[in-house]
């Protein structure tokens, strides 16, 4: 966390943003209009403009960390002063309204806003938290890696259960074919495992593989000599199949939430600065 965004320059740009809001809030006390205050008075005016700069600026950075390398500073320095004037923005926008709210296209431009600075310390929570989960989750393995034990996995426990009976081969054999993990975008979110095995002649659920390793568990517990040494092997090397699946849907789930958060805050963001515009010109219009 030392070196990281939210440290940057140690705390440089969360000084700056802190020192900004301090200034406004003490002069929003301090000036006395004659009117309740709002976005008309000649402080609002100054935080109105104020504000629709930092949201464009705010908003650059989209572009402009994937090109830092051509300009000055860093992403990570960007990113930083992304955060906390981010949330300058938000006490920067109230005292703006002068907290006059109504159902206009003013109020719908600060809703917005709140909407893009809330969603963005969701996502701060999700890329501080979110990549050291899944790398030890992994063991610091990539995906793939993991994808590529589960297939030697899968040899093995068919190598093993072509010793045995054919009815253990045959649940076995089902429950690896019809194994299904990521679907559409509630089933990542939801880590939900549409397994199924073929059981006494019924397709039933399998989720996170319980029904087989159930089976196989009970029919260890019925079996004498080398079935029983080759199905303890198997529930064995099986149970390991299901922790590398359990570890493959969790890993995708929170990817998911990250990819559905770009999908929320990045159109959300394009949609404030649609209000922005709106609110802008009907200000200079109306007022």
């Amino acid at each position: 966390m030392s070196n990281s965004f939210v440290s940057h320059a140690k705390g440089r740009y969360f000084w700056a943003a802190l020192a900004f809001v301090v200034v406004a809030v003490i002069i929003y006390g301090w000036h006395d209009p004659k009117q309740p205050p709002n976005g008309g008075t000649w402080y609002g005016y100054t935080l109105g403009t104020i504000g629709a700069l930092m949201i464009l600026w705010l908003l650059y950075l989209g572009k402009r960390k994937r090109n830092f390398a051509n300009g000055w500073g860093t992403t990570k320095g960007w990113v930083s002063a992304h955060i906390y004037f981010g949330t300058a923005l938000l006490i920067i926008g109230t005292l703006h309204t002068g907290f006059q709210f109504g159902w206009n296209i003013h109020t719908l431009a600060y809703v917005l806003m709140c909407l893009v600075i809330f969603s963005g310390f969701f996502g701060l929570y999700a890329y501080i938290v979110y990549p050291g989960s899944r790398n030890r989750l992994k063991s610091s393995q990539t995906l793939d890696d993991i994808f590529a034990q589960l297939e030697e996995l899968d040899l093995l426990v068919k190598k093993i259960v072509g010793k045995i009976s054919a009815d253990n081969q045959s649940l076995v054999t089902s429950a690896i074919n019809r194994t299904e993990f990521g679907g559409n975008v509630l089933d990542q979110l939801v880590a939900r495992d549409r397994s199924k095995v073929m059981l006494n002649g019924t397709l039933v659920d399998n989720r996170d593989q319980a029904v087989v390793v159930s089976q196989l568990v009970e029919r260890l517990t019925l079996a004498t000599g080398d079935e029983a040494q080759q199905l303890t092997t198997l529930v064995k090397e099986y149970s390991g199949r299901q922790r590398l699946l359990r570890i493959i849907r969790r890993d995708i789930r929170l990817n998911a939430i990250q990819e559905i958060w770009l999908m929320f805050h990045i159109p959300m963001s394009f949609g404030l600065l649609a209000a922005l515009a709106a609110h802008i010109v009907s200000v200079f219009i109306y007022w």
